[in-house]
């Protein structure tokens, strides 16, 4: 994920953690484009479970969820945090409950008004209002969603894992790991309210737990990852009606892996070419090539991810490099991408971190 911004030689990268014994909150990098070189700046802000991070796209502020409340009896939180523009730090603002239990994704509409989140434990989405210092406001929505799955498990409720705007900011979709649909809302950033499309949702196989959503760059498609289901589910997207219309399901795993493995995070490279999805038991990212008409993938590689469950993975503001966070094994891999074949090889680079699970970039003098 990297924040709207201009291309530079210097960003700042932010590693939002599991905090335990080895992780206070989070963690940054100051990085260095034409060195590809990566300085670690230590704990830049102290919070609990800062597991997923978003960039104000004024490049000034962060956001972070403070993933608490999956036992279902306690609520999440969102904090912000002000951003030194000259040395990475992080300056706490304010927090806010996020309206339901187990915050695990978030991201500010192109407005720059609302900050949208979603609550894994409850299974719901919240909206709030975001004031020109950064701080978060009232909320001005909430939607609860409900259903199960086949899985008894897992999907004995409803459990919203993203929350993506679509590509003109009028649609918010939410893959419901619960309930193997992907909630379509209609989002007004005026009012900050949050309304039931129609069609109000799409579905996925029955048990794949849908987790992450990301559009194509040219805003025609939509790709799903199924964490359960360890696949990736194409959609054909009408921008006008806000649906979601399958084209294709596709394995992130080869014919001969037999183990246990969840799949957690997708995104394309900069051109729409290709697909990256990560695996996490299987440890890798598998490359898909995507076909230009007609949306389709081919699964052209699967690469290992040198460590252990790779949670989060994102390409850097350059487009050349994807860094692949290892949340068991406490480190950031670095790839190259080739841009003729989609494949990834490592770079020979390797950054400590605790218990890393979301990586953010955002411009530095």
């Amino acid at each position: 994920m990297v924040a709207t911004m201009p291309p530079g030689e210097h960003y700042y990268m932010y590693v939002g953690t599991y905090t335990g014994p080895k992780s206070k909150g989070i963690y940054a990098f100051r990085y260095d484009t034409k060195r590809v070189s990566f300085e670690p700046l230590g704990l830049v802000g102290e919070m609990e479970r800062p597991s997923f991070l978003a960039i104000h796209p004024n490049g000034r502020f962060l956001y972070a969820v403070s993933e608490l409340g999956n036992d279902g009896h306690t609520n999440g939180f969102v904090y912000s945090f002000a951003i030194d523009p000259i040395t990475g730090k992080l300056t706490f603002i304010n927090k806010r409950s996020s309206g339901g239990g187990g915050a695990c994704h978030l991201v500010v509409d192109k407005t720059q008004q609302i900050l949208l989140v979603a609550n894994y434990g409850s299974g719901s989405v919240a909206a709030f209002r975001l004031a020109p210092d950064g701080s978060i406001g009232e909320s001005t929505a909430v939607m609860q969603f409900s259903g199960s799955g086949p899985n008894p498990q897992r999907q004995r409720g409803p459990h919203a894992h993203a929350v993506v705007l679509s590509p003109d900011n009028r649609f918010l979709f939410v893959p419901d790991l619960g309930t193997d649909q992907i909630h379509i809302l209609k989002f007004d950033p005026v009012k900050g309210s949050l309304a039931l499309n129609e069609p109000p949702y799409a579905k996925v196989d029955p048990g794949a737990g849908p987790r992450h959503l990301t559009f194509a760059p040219d805003g025609r498609f939509a790709y799903v990852v199924d964490e359960m289901g360890s696949t990736v589910t194409a959609f054909n997207y009408e921008a006008g009606l806000g649906a979601l219309t399958e084209l294709q399901v596709v394995s992130t795993l080869s014919d001969e892996f037999t183990g246990i493995n969840n799949a957690a995070e997708i995104q394309t490279d900069p051109a729409g070419h290709y697909l990256y999805a990560s695996n996490r038991g299987n440890d890798s990212i598998a490359v898909f090539s995507i076909e230009k008409n007609s949306g389709k993938l081919v699964r052209i590689q699967i690469a290992p991810t040198q460590g252990r469950t790779p949670r989060n993975f994102t390409i850097d503001p350059t487009g050349k490099y994807l860094l692949a966070a290892n949340q068991d094994t406490d480190n950031i891999i670095i790839f190259r991408m080739n841009h003729r074949s989609g494949k990834l090889t490592p770079a020979g680079k390797m950054l400590a971190a605790p218990s890393p699970v979301c990586l953010t970039f955002v411009s530095a003098p």
